[in-house]
């Protein structure tokens, strides 16, 4: 299966089920700022290098996320090219979760 693309109501949803993978793919200082709760810092800037390691099981259900959701669709890309089998993309990234889902999450 490609990857695919949900907006942030969808991803609140999807992550109320159990055995998502919460994939936040900004920079450590932006992960400092604020972050979607239950996510795991893997920057995009090291992806290639910590995604294999970190991310072993290929068949998990991965949800990956940025600041406005351009990295998080290279990162997706990134993860169905190698045989991940359910890599998901949050269109408009945390900015969109804050303005969508949750205030308290702070914007930058």
């Amino acid at each position: 299966m490609a990857f695919r693309e949900i907006n942030a109501p969808e991803a609140k949803a999807l992550l109320t089920g159990n055995g998502v993978r919460l994939v936040d793919c900004r920079e450590a200082d932006e992960f400092a700022i604020c972050k979607i709760d239950g996510a795991e810092l893997i920057p995009l800037s090291v992806f290639a290098e910590e995604a294999p390691r970190k991310l072993a099981d290929r068949n998990a259900t991965i949800l990956v996320y940025c600041h406005h959701g351009m990295r998080s669709l290279r990162a997706a890309q990134w993860l169905d090219a190698r045989g991940y089998a359910d890599v998901i993309s949050l269109a408009g990234g945390i900015e969109a979760w804050s303005l969508e889902i949750d205030p308290a999450v702070p914007r930058y």
